[in-house]
């Protein structure tokens, strides 16, 4: 179909919108990991990591929808282990022995996710004091982009196989699925400076988001053992989780507020 008619075509705004909304609940996950990541880093490059990193996912889901058919070819299997595992209650395999390369690379990432997020966990609890360090601090910031970079191209390849999966299981038109890609990064670098600022200036949503990225990772391990866990519960525990801090940190100004009026 030509572009003419995708636009005065319902059924074609339809999917988009629905792409578009797919998309953005998909890109909350590498945009907390890209938030949580660039706020370590010296405040004068924290915009610039963000950016980076973003304008990455970008290049990156353009770049895998130029090679649409390379991108379907990766859910053929490549390898089977010949396991026979356990049965579910139908008789069906209660997960595959088969792998794909889009398995490998869910695999792969959600392993990365589960390392990640257990390292920052760990250096929230029991940070590690850096008034010893060798290097002098020009070097560290150095290290710490490019190390930040590096990890964020990491995350989104994964981030992005998983994307743009989702758009060609949804639609056939690849003119849509570059207009929801494009609609959905600029979506996320809108909204990349004021989440990661409200994570900086509430350091409980810090590790609520860690959570939620230990879960995001432990899924990706699933889904590449085809273990499919549907999303809406993840995002519908996420969606509790934030509410429940929320009210907590509403309940805390209060206290504070409370306290400062009482001179207390």
């Amino acid at each position: 179909m030509d572009i003419a008619s995708l636009i005065v075509d319902p059924a074609a705004w339809a999917a988009l919108v629905t792409l578009i909304v797919m998309e953005v609940v998909l890109g909350i996950d590498n945009l907390i990991f890209i938030s949580i990541l660039t706020n370590k880093l010296p405040e004068h490059q924290q915009q610039k990591a963000r950016r980076i990193g973003i304008g990455l996912a970008l290049v990156m889901r353009i770049i895998l929808l130029s090679m649409i058919f390379v991108i379907v070819s990766l859910t053929t299997p490549v390898f089977d282990l010949g396991i026979q595992g356990a049965t579910g209650p139908h008789g069906e395999p209660s997960f595959e022995t088969a792998f794909s390369w889009r398995d490998l690379i869910l695999i792969a990432g959600g392993l990365f996710l589960l390392w990640k997020a257990t390292k920052e966990i760990h250096h929230t609890i029991d940070p590690v004091p850096t008034d010893h360090a060798v290097l002098d601090k020009k070097q560290v910031a150095t290290m710490n982009f490019g190390s930040a970079i590096f990890q964020i191209i990491l995350l989104d390849m994964v981030f992005s196989v998983d994307s743009i999966l989702t758009a060609v299981g949804m639609t056939d038109e690849i003119a849509i699925m570059f207009v929801a890609v494009i609609v959905t990064v600029g979506i996320m670098l809108v909204a990349a400076d004021p989440l990661a600022n409200f994570i900086k200036r509430n350091p409980t949503v810090v590790m609520l988001a860690l959570g939620f990225l230990l879960m995001i990772g432990a899924v990706l391990i699933a889904d590449g053992f085809g273990v499919h866990v549907p999303k809406g519960y993840i995002y519908a525990a996420m969606a509790f989780s934030a509410t429940v801090e929320m009210l907590n940190m509403a309940a805390r100004r209060r206290a504070e507020k409370k306290a400062a009026a009482t001179g207390e």
